[in-house]
């Protein structure tokens, strides 16, 4: 059988004006007055999510993947067809009833990105919208950024529970990702605790972000780390994420890879009975994988220009290695090497680098910070 995966969550489309370095000197309020005209020098237009940025990287480092975003019947949406296709992927779910979701990212020189958000057809997507076509060969079922999708965090998360159950059914192993939170949105107000504790015995994989993981389940730690810059920096990982990683497996997830920017990765895995679970179709090895922890530094990137899609990358890395049959501490090493060559490019995908690439950097002793 071959090893195929079903990317699956939200999906978008990035339009980013591009604003000429004399913007810098003007301040916000002036730049956008209302009934101002701001002069701009063209626009790049890219697909966004975890479904283009997860998926298509998946794709290109050599998976076999069907793609399961939905998008509506309009012009947005067949500019995402469009450029999906240049990419060779398909499978996008079409909803006439919906608008395709887009962002408007405003990157004004020198100053914090603005996005202006529609979610569009994100906030439809169910667990009905996949068909049992798509599972028929499936080895893999990766779904990304819920708590930016209205059904799956609505009725404390029951139709994404009940996807990720059908998926463990079929014997489809599934992976879990999830978005940052504005505490200021429906979203913001949801009890994610319950909603872990409801779905994570159906999730294989789980590779959430640190900031993700304090906003949903420790609230104290999340304002006390969150000041207004990276959350990361300078992070004990055993002292902070290792407590996060802990709690999860005792919700009864399977492995857990916590993203945490520079300061790394930390992954910790359950026992070999729980592993047993992830399914025939993507079996691991018990002996290898159970009741694994370990501590992976962040390499060091040649450049940074853009932390766009890096985790989103990452974790392509990781769940190719996973198929790949590698141990526990090589896939969280490719995990980060990925993430290290995604920053060195501005677009999500224009980093990449394939795994034989990475483990040959790795092996020649690439220097981690």
């Amino acid at each position: 059988m071959e090893k195929k995966i079903l990317s699956a969550g939200h999906i978008c489309l990035d339009i980013t004006p591009m604003f000429p370095a004399s913007a810098a000197q003007a301040e916000i309020s002036e730049l956008l007055r209302p009934g101002a005209l701001v002069r701009t020098e063209g626009a790049a237009v890219s697909t966004g999510g975890s479904v283009a940025n997860t998926g298509l990287a998946l794709k290109m480092l050599g998976n076999e993947v069907e793609l399961l975003g939905k998008i509506g019947q309009d012009a947005f949406g067949a500019l995402l067809k469009s450029l999906i296709a240049g990419y060779g992927a398909g499978g996008l779910i079409e909803d006439a009833g919906s608008a395709t979701s887009y962002s408007v990212v405003l990157a004004i020189p020198g100053r914090d990105r603005l996005f202006l958000h529609c979610p569009g057809a994100n906030d439809s997507f169910s667990a009905a919208d996949i068909s049992e076509t798509s599972l028929e060969e499936a080895v893999l079922f990766h779904f990304g950024y819920p708590p930016l999708m209205r059904g799956m965090y609505a009725r404390e998360g029951a139709d994404m529970v009940e996807m990720f159950r059908r998926m463990k059914a079929h014997g489809v192993a599934t992976s879990l990702d999830m978005a940052a939170i504005d505490p200021s949105t429906e979203a913001g107000r949801i009890d994610w605790r319950r909603i872990l504790r409801a779905v994570l015995p159906y999730v294989d994989f789980f590779v959430p972000s640190f900031e993700e993981l304090c906003f949903m389940l420790d609230r104290p730690r999340y304002d006390r780390l969150n000041r207004g810059g990276d959350m990361t920096e300078g992070l004990s990982l055993r002292d902070e994420a290792l407590p996060l990683a802990e709690e999860l497996l005792e919700m009864g997830c399977g492995v857990v890879l916590i993203k945490c920017g520079t300061a790394g990765m930390l992954y910790k895995t359950a026992g070999a009975e729980r592993l047993a679970a992830v399914g025939s179709r993507l079996p691991l090895d018990t002996a290898v994988w159970a009741d694994r922890e370990g501590i992976q530094p962040c390499f060091r990137p040649e450049v940074v220009r853009s932390a766009t899609g890096a985790g989103d990358t990452s974790i392509a890395a990781f769940l190719t290695a996973v198929l790949r049959g590698y141990r526990p501490e090589k896939c969280a090493a490719l995990a980060a090497a990925e993430g290290a060559c995604c920053v060195t490019a501005y677009g999500a995908l224009d980093g990449l680098r394939p795994l034989e690439e990475l483990e040959a950097r790795i092996s020649a002793g690439w220097e981690t910070l």
